[in-house]
């Protein structure tokens, strides 16, 4: 009850106030009598038993207590409590996830479901959500997710006795492409701001100038910034702003700091450091809510001092911190060097000294090493350095300080309460008390460095501190080895180095102080000494997926077998160049990671590396190339929801929905539709159910398998290449019953074209609904945004389409269509969304061409073509059926639809549709009496044609040309100027012409005004015919050419002084020289030429003075063959009394374009391929007239890229690229190419080595046969041995035996007879023939050495008697 609750309070009030402080300040200060104190003297013994009463004392009280509350009927009420808590979900979008919990307390819990810190309010959106409570479970459904509803949700249950709340997140994944999942994943995340009532406003947050993917070195300083907006602005009240990395909140640092302007959030990253790598969030909290905005940070590592030596390991942390000893574990670094790691180097440096001591003599290979000998109450800081074949290298960051000493010192616990009363205790005038034996002694770490072991300290160890011996055994021995004999150890921890890899060892520990040394502890089992912690496994295939022009997604599979992973690092190579640079330089846990900062257009190929304390996993495999390109959802997004969705047509079982098509189809095609219902009782409406598995194409369909009488409701959602758009907007409850009207149901399918500032064409489908009889015509309303609805036509139309004409510009319009039959007139379609009347800037019409065979073809150009634009023409605006009337063919934003065969059947409305644009679409209807349509029946056409269409272009000073060009007409023909449906005359302001002898029509005027925007026409009439082309000049378009027409007149005026007739720019000649030039004009010898560099003038005794050079109106900057120091930024300029001027170029920035100008030009100069012999084989080369190192050079040979070996090589001297194949074969023979980067693809020379050019490989000295592998021969017999040898020219023949040449002699007699054959014959073979022979065959095109053995044996009855 409210009373018994008042009286527990007021309870637990008296309860603070009688606290510790409370009653000892009372004690001390508030008593009147005197303080005494007294000394009571107790033994050991009779200290342990009162100890052991009191605590026997509290127990009895405290069970009598808990007896008490289980009999008090208010202990019924407990606070809420979570028995089954809500999990954490993913899903795709577009389906609907439910989390369920359970909750138990009494009185019952009252909960509230709640998304980022703001209260969903179910009843409001109930289209979105849907919450349900039931026994104590409670339930919430999210439908139709979407990337949006991705967020933390938290159901927080209450009672009287308190409050408790449980979180689950809820990740929503899209069924699109993985790198547009990401790019979502790292957008703001979409926050529902709610009111506050303190300020008694919502709060809303905008953040701006966000920063990007951000790329810094180690040394460095790095800021990160937003500006944030929050509206409407309260005095005196600022938003929480918490900067994050890679979720966790940061704090300002030695390393970090913040500022916050009350506009902007800056975060400044001081000396960076590979640490600081990660995904930076900004938070901005409000009181109704909060925005975020992330961006990744990278890190690339410092120049090595030393080539080859491996970059610095990062993130040194101390762990397991005593009196003597800490464990110090680090990260590897993703770069090893020019070999692998051989281990690590820690340093330590006791805070307060500039001294670094390194801890360990031997390089470890573990990250992770027991520093020992810390001597205790000191602090201290730690480093580590990575070892390799090539050096040492950089030191890492320092860890952050700790402090030696024991553990439980850290954090003490709470003082005894004072009780006015000191008493002291003495112990038994006894020596001491001998420690007992720890326990729990264990081997923590094993590696075949070092073994640590860990215990806790004795329960019997009297007053003093304890330290410890340490002692270990061989096992299969009885010998027991102190281990730290010269001084125990203080920590409860002890890491033991120097032990034989692969032996088992058993361990204990003795405890000592002043008293004595303790029995030993129980000892461990048998540890061998080695390392238990294994690398891990290679990870799993690697796959890129294209993300944007500078980033690529990769995924990988995790490694199977790995313990205590630290992450992975992610390597890049463009294809081809075997150069791998990492992606990260912090490890990343999960398996899949952007890869930031590539070059456009780059084919690259990925592999992945896991990394845990042992060490590194083997690389995973390449992944297939990737081109560096934005992915589809760079360039397309998935489309706007459908809107209109009505019922067409109902029955006792099915219903017939339309709809209309999204607004913005997202910049691709409409693949399809997909349908959901519900049903409806009650005003309760159960779950979305899919209807169809399968995207519908059209913009209607008929659902069946309804239950008569029953409610249901209906969304659609439209499919692109993108994705899935969100639902539209539910219908309202239809019931599914039998019509029984007499008219139409409504028509469906609305769209417009052709959208103008007085006319637009609407089209729609039929009504699937006839009523009692067909339909026989259609009605068409409109209305303005908030007038009345008024019908268009006094008649009906047959046509599904019509231009509703008379409109007033810039006013918005609405249009909806009835349908009717004999019965009458049906209800109206669902109206179009609103249609602004106007003609947009750079609108075309559809026009007719008739070329000089007479030819006739309708043109249509847009300029808003997107990547999967299409042209679509149609007749009457339905499809064409008979496509043997027209030819359609398009080309770079232009379609012509030619007449094959131009007739009466012809005639008609053509229109063209230009799909994924906003709406760009025209019109022509061609008529019997306005065109000539049978130029074959020699019928003049009325109307005059033209070649070109009225065109404008600027001439000298600003001045502005109208012209067109008329395509056939007669002496007689005559020009009307219009402006603005004014007739206009030649006079100051116009200068007109029309020369008849080449048909161009001309208008000039001097100037632009304002008053001269509009449209201008030139009206022609040749007898009965007649001719007209317009220009608009109107908005943008008008004030773009007025601006340009300025621009002319200001460059005239800057002419008549000196000035740059071509400004700076570059040039590569064909020596590779890099010359800077620029044209200058109206000179005079007074005129200043001055040239920067940098800003600064090179003055005449400068060394870059002699670089410049003029060569009649051309200056010259000669900067010969670049390099790195050529790099800045070059000015020019001019000036004498008449004016100045001035040019610029940057060649930082220009140099990508240089070198591949550069690149050009060296691939250009490249010789043909061509083939040298040489003695050990052949040579394929190419000269070129410059060779830079940048330069990337590939062969192939048959289409494939050449492995190098030892055989096989490749490289350059001079200017000379060369191939050389050593001792070549029939293998060898095949195409051959050299591939040259030119700087935007590849040049290719060929040559053919399966032709006339094999002479190499077929005339070279060889041995093709006669000679054994191996012979074997009795002493005392002759051996006569012949090789048959091939050479054009016929080779040089020589023997050697053991390498060593033979000449012949009396015991060995060498012949070569007939250029053919080679023999060699040995007389009276004794063992000392034994040995290894060969046969060398030598000529201009190569070498070959035939080799064989030579074995000399004694018979056994031989060897008896020499025995």
């Amino acid at each position: 009850s409210h009373l018994a609750t008042q009286d527990l309070m007021e309870t637990q009030e008296e309860v603070k106030e009688e606290g510790v402080g409370y009653v000892v300040m009372r004690n001390l200060f508030s008593r009147e009598t005197d303080f005494k104190m007294r000394t009571v003297k107790k033994s050991r013994e009779t200290s342990l038993r009162e100890s052991a009463e009191r605590m026997a004392l509290s127990r009895k009280i405290h069970e009598k207590e808990e007896f008490q509350k289980k009999m008090n009927p208010d202990s019924l009420t407990h606070p809420p409590e979570f028995i089954v808590k809500p999990r954490g979900q993913t899903v795709w979008e577009g389906k609907s996830v439910t989390l369920h919990c359970t909750v138990a307390g009494w009185p019952k819990p009252r909960v509230a479901w709640y998304k980022n810190n703001v209260l969903i309010d179910a009843k409001s959106h109930p289209e979105k959500y849907f919450t349900e409570s039931q026994y104590n479970m409670h339930s919430l459904e999210i439908k139709n997710c979407n990337f949006s509803d991705t967020a933390e949700y938290r159901i927080s249950a209450l009672n009287v006795k308190g409050e408790s709340s449980a979180f689950a997140s809820v990740i929503i994944k899209t069924a699109v492409l993985l790198a547009f999942y990401f790019k979502a994943l790292t957008a703001p995340q979409f926050v529902l701001y709610g009111f506050s009532p303190e300020y008694g406003v919502t709060f809303n947050t905008t953040i701006i100038d966000k920063f990007d993917v951000s790329f810094g070195h180690e040394g460095e300083t790095m800021s990160l910034g937003c500006t944030v907006i929050v509206y409407p602005t309260v005095k005196r009240y600022q938003p929480e702003i918490v900067w994050y990395r890679n979720g966790v909140a940061l704090s300002p640092s030695k390393w970090v700091q913040m500022h916050w302007s009350g506009e902007r959030a800056t975060l400044t990253l001081v000396h960076l450091n590979k640490e600081d790598e990660g995904l930076y969030t900004l938070r901005v909290n409000t009181k109704s809510g909060f925005d975020t905005h992330s961006a990744y940070v990278f890190v690339r590592d410092a120049d090595v001092e030393e080539e080859g030596v491996p970059v610095a390991p990062l993130d040194v942390r101390c762990h397991d911190a005593n009196k003597d000893y800490v464990v110090v574990t680090w990260k590897q670094p993703a770069v090893e060097g020019s070999s692998s790691i051989i281990g690590y180097f820690i340093d330590r440096l006791e805070v307060g000294t500039h001294h670094w001591t390194q801890c360990n003599d031997t390089p470890v290979k573990y990250a992770r090493f027991p520093v020992t000998g810390l001597i205790e109450g000191r602090s201290y800081t730690f480093r580590v350095r990575a070892l390799n074949n090539s050096g040492v290298s950089r030191p890492s960051r320092a860890s952050d300080p700790v402090v030696a000493m024991d553990p439980s010192d850290r954090a003490p616990g709470p003082s005894a309460p004072w009780t006015g009363m000191i008493k002291f205790t003495e112990e038994d005038p006894t020596v001491g008390v001998v420690p007992g034996p720890s326990t729990d002694l264990a081997v923590t770490e094993a590696t075949k460095s070092y073994v640590v072991l860990s215990w806790k300290p004795p329960i019997q160890r009297g007053h003093e501190g304890v330290m410890y011996y340490v002692e270990k055994c061989l096992v299969g021995t009885d010998t027991w080895q102190r281990v730290n004999t010269g001084m125990p150890v203080k920590s409860p921890r002890f890491a033991l180095f120097d032990l034989a890899e692969g032996k088992s060892y058993s361990f204990r520990v003795r405890s000592c102080n002043s008293a004595g040394v303790g029995e030993p502890s129980e000892e461990t089992g048998a540890t061998t000494v080695g390392d238990r912690l294994d690398l891990p496994s290679v990870p799993g295939p690697v796959i890129p997926i294209r993300n944007t022009d500078t980033s690529v997604v990769v995924c990988w599979g995790a490694s199977k077998e790995v313990k205590n992973l630290v992450g992975y690092y992610i390597e890049v190579s463009v294809s081809g160049s075997d150069v791998w640079v990492p992606c990260n330089n912090k490890p990343v846990k999960g398996t899949r990671f952007v890869c930031h900062g590539l070059n456009t257009m780059d084919k690259c190929v990925f592999r992945v590396k896991a990394v845990n304390a042992a060490g590194y996993s083997g690389s995973s495999a390449e992944s297939e190339a990737c081109i560096v390109k934005a992915s589809i959802g760079e360039y397309c997004s998935v489309p706007s929801p459908p809107t209109g969705v009505t019922l067409q047509e109902r029955v006792r079982d099915y219903m017939v929905l339309a709809w209309q098509a999204p607004a913005n189809t997202g910049g691709a095609d409409i693949k399809g539709y997909y349908l959901d219902y519900r049903t409806v009782k009650d005003g309760v409406t159960s779950k979305w159910h899919e209807i169809n598995l399968q995207a519908v194409t059209g913009t209607s369909y008929k659902v069946t398998d309804l239950k008569e009488n029953v409610f249901y409701q209906f969304q659609v959602r439209a499919v692109n290449r993108a994705g899935i758009s969100e639902s539209s907007i539910p219908t309202v409850p239809l019931e599914c019953k039998e019509w029984t009207v007499a008219v139409p149901g409504p028509a469906h399918g609305l769209r417009v074209q052709e959208v103008r500032k007085d006319s637009v064409v609407l089209l729609w489908e039929p009504p699937t609904f006839n009523g009692r009889s067909a339909v026989t015509g259609y009605y068409v309303d409109y209305k303005e945004e908030n007038g009345k609805w008024r019908c268009v036509q006094e008649r009906s139309t047959k046509n599904t389409y019509m231009k509703v004409t008379g409109l007033q510009e810039g006013v918005s319009y609405r249009l909806r269509v009835h349908a009717k039959n004999l019965a009458g007139v049906g209800g109206p379609s669902k109206a179009t969304d609103a249609i602004l009347a106007e003609t947009r800037p750079g609108t075309n019409e559809i026009v007719v061409d008739v070329d000089d065979d007479g030819v006739i073809s309708l043109i249509f150009e847009c300029s808003d073509l997107k990547e999967n634009s299409q042209f679509v023409w149609s007749k009457n605006y339905e499809a064409f059926t008979d496509t043997s009337r027209l030819t359609i063919q398009t080309a770079a934003g232009r379609s012509r639809a030619i007449f094959n065969d131009p007739s009466l059947e012809d005639l008609g409305t053509y229109s063209c549709f230009v799909t994924n644009t906003d709406g760009v679409s025209a019109s022509y209807t061609l008529t019997e009496e306005g065109e000539l349509f049978y130029v074959n029946c020699e019928q003049f056409s009325a109307v005059i044609p033209f070649k070109s269409e009225m065109a404008i272009e600027l001439q000298e000073k600003g001045r502005v040309r109208f012209w067109a060009e008329v395509g056939k007409f007669t002496s007689n023909c005559q020009v009307e100027y219009v402006f603005n449906d004014n007739i206009i005359h030649e006079g100051r302001k116009y200068t007109m012409n029309f020369n008849k002898t080449t048909g161009i029509i001309e208008m000039f005027m001097d100037l632009l005004e304002v008053t001269d925007e509009g449209t201008f026409t030139f009206n022609l009439v040749d007898g009965k015919a007649t001719g007209r082309t317009s220009l608009v000049l109107i908005g943008e378009e008008f004030a773009e050419l007025q601006k340009k027409s300025e621009f002319e007149r200001a460059e005239w005026v800057r002419r008549q002084g000196p000035h740059f007739v071509e400004y700076l720019s570059f040039e590569v000649t064909p020596e590779c020289d890099v010359h800077l030039k620029c044209k200058v004009g109206n000179i005079k010898p007074a005129t200043e030429i001055a040239w920067f560099k940098d800003g600064i003038e090179i003055e005449e005794d400068d060394e870059d003075a002699k670089k410049i050079g003029k060569s009649d109106d051309v200056l010259i900057f000669d900067i010969g063959k670049i390099s790195k120091k050529d790099a800045g930024v070059y000015e020019v300029k001019l000036k004498d009394e008449r004016g100045k001027d001035k040019t610029l170029l940057n060649l930082t920035d220009a140099g990508r374009t240089v070198l591949n100008e550069v690149f050009r030009v060296i691939a250009n100069s490249s010789t043909e391929l061509k083939v040298m012999s040489t003695e050990h084989g052949i040579i394929l080369y190419s000269f070129v007239v410059h060779y830079i190192e940048d330069l990337r050079v590939g062969w192939l040979h048959k289409e494939s890229k050449i492995s190098h070996s030892d055989r096989v090589q490749c490289g350059v001297t001079g200017e000379q690229l060369f191939l050389k194949i050593n001792e070549p074969t029939e293998k060898d023979k095949g195409k051959y190419a050299i591939d040259i980067f030119d700087g935007k693809g590849s040049l290719k020379r060929v040559l053919d080595l399966s032709g006339q050019d094999t002479d190499l490989v077929h005339h070279r000295a060889r041995v093709v046969g006669g000679l054994p592998d191996v012979v074997t021969i009795q002493e005392g017999k002759s051996l006569n041995l012949t090789g048959n040898v091939w050479g054009d020219p016929v080779p040089e023949v020589g023997w050697v035996k053991n390498d060593k040449p033979l000449l012949s002699d009396d015991h060995y007699t060498l012949k070569f007879e007939h250029g053919k054959f080679a023999s060699i014959t040995i007389a009276a073979v004794a063992t000392i023939d034994s040995g290894k022979y060969a046969l060398l065959v030598k000529n201009k095109y190569g070498t070959e050495a035939a080799e064989f053995t030579v074995s000399v044996y004694i018979p056994e009855d031989e060897a008896e008697k020499k025995e």
